[in-house]
């Protein structure tokens, strides 16, 4: 097939831009904001995340299976259900940040937790509708691993614009701008979606139905999606343990004020959006898997030099976020593009590709998860605390900070290596 011309790319990728807002920069504002608002506790505010984010996590793999069977009914179908899930999804994004709009001023805090719980919930459960459905529709359209990739590329790209838009709106015009504007782009992505390119309907060979738990296991029986799945969640929570102890690294490690960190994250983001081009070229080049045992060695090398920063480095620091967000930009293009190549291998019973990206999806949430589960009790155990100053404990933060994600993507980049059989027909 010809590749995808751009104007389809950006139709395609345009609803991933308005879905990152509710994504990492909502676990960033939303908190801060609804204590300082609202007067309530930091505790009860991380339970109600923990609590929706369960729950949300949990419904996953049932969303794939609802999207399998709106694509077999075809695409317009699945277009006309995502639009209402887009009116709620918006619906509930501004209840998080206005519930008085619903509740009143004069309205007692267990009323205003349960308003603020329902709306965390269905925020996040239609936004990981919406993703997962806008996976499942790129991953119909078929395509060789060239075209996967720029398809992919295009999406995460998006993805990262609506992360830096998020994080930069609230200081400059404040929540309002940030709401109206979430609301404008998802109407206006949600309209570009419905002008995208469409994939052919899903014929079944067969008529036979399997039960709802046959459906939610078929993709557990695929040896290469295990594969794939074990590399990406090594990988993932590799990446997602300096993003959990950046702060501390930057406060303690480095001694470096809190006014720097958005030019840290700001590096980080904006390179990892300029690298998708580069990526882009190296998949034509050397293929899939190849790329992304590049980007890992390349993460390494990045933090095994960043063990050796101390206190001041804030030049050295700011060249390493540059660093690892270029080589990020290699784990946010290969690993879709690689289970896009699953999705349509002859093998693959493609009635099914939504119970896959639901359960991906499920390890993409627990990635962030596990990196806090491992790194903190980690630095816990080594004798670190917030504040530390002492040589052992600074030691201990570097070790969690920067080597145990190496070891990690060491670890991913062994299984990627020793699963060709399974991994190079994905390409």
């Amino acid at each position: 097939m010809k590749p995808w011309p751009t104007r389809a790319l950006a139709l395609l990728g345009l609803p991933a831009l308005p879905l990152a807002f509710v994504a990492l920069p909502l676990y960033v504002i939303w908190p801060h904001y609804f204590a300082t608002q609202f007067g309530v506790s930091i505790g009860l505010i991380g339970a109600l995340l923990l609590i929706a984010r369960l729950l949300d996590a949990l419904l996953d793999p049932l969303l794939g299976l609802g999207v399998d069977r709106l694509l077999q009914a075809g695409g317009v179908t699945l277009l006309r259900r995502s639009w209402l899930v887009a009116v709620t999804l918006a619906t509930g994004f501004l209840l998080l940040f206005f519930p008085h709009w619903l509740t009143g001023t004069n309205v007692t805090l267990d009323v205003l937790l349960g308003v603020v719980l329902a709306a965390l919930l269905t925020s996040y459960v239609c936004y990981s509708f919406l993703n997962i459905a806008l996976q499942a529709w790129g991953a119909q359209l078929g395509g060789d691993a060239a075209s996967r990739s720029r398809l992919v590329g295009w999406r995460e790209g998006l993805g990262l614009c609506g992360v830096v838009l998020a994080s930069l709106v609230p200081g400059l015009w404040g929540m309002e701008a940030l709401v109206s504007g979430f609301v404008c782009l998802l109407a206006l992505s949600m309209w570009a979606w419905w002008f995208a390119p469409r994939p052919e309907p899903i014929i079944t060979a067969s008529p036979v139905k399997q039960s709802l738990t046959g459906s939610l296991r078929q993709p557990w029986a695929n040896a290469g999606f295990r594969r794939l799945l074990l590399v990406f969640m090594l990988n993932g929570i590799a990446s997602a343990i300096p993003a959990t102890l950046m702060l501390f690294f930057v406060e303690d490690r480095l001694q470096l004020p809190q006014s720097l960190h958005s030019q840290f994250l700001g590096a980080y983001f904006f390179a990892a959006a300029l690298s998708m081009p580069l990526w882009l070229q190296c998949i034509a080049r050397v293929g899939l898997r190849v790329t992304w045992l590049t980007g890992m060695g390349m993460t390494v090398a990045v933090f095994i030099w960043a063990l050796g920063l101390g206190a001041g480095d804030e030049l050295a620091y700011t060249l390493v976020c540059l660093l690892s967000g270029l080589a990020l930009g290699a784990d946010l293009i290969v690993p879709g593009a690689l289970l896009n190549g699953l999705l349509q291998s002859p093998q693959h019973d493609q009635t099914h590709s939504g119970a896959y990206l639901g359960w991906w999806q499920v390890a993409t949430k627990l990635n962030l998860a596990l990196a806090a589960g491992i790194s903190l009790p980690l630095l816990q155990w080594l004798g670190y605390s917030s504040g530390s100053r002492d040589a052992p404990a600074l030691l201990a933060l570097s070790w969690a900070y920067a080597l145990v994600p190496c070891l990690l993507k060491l670890l991913a980049a062994w299984v990627l290596f020793i699963s060709t059989r399974h991994i190079q027909p994905m390409e």
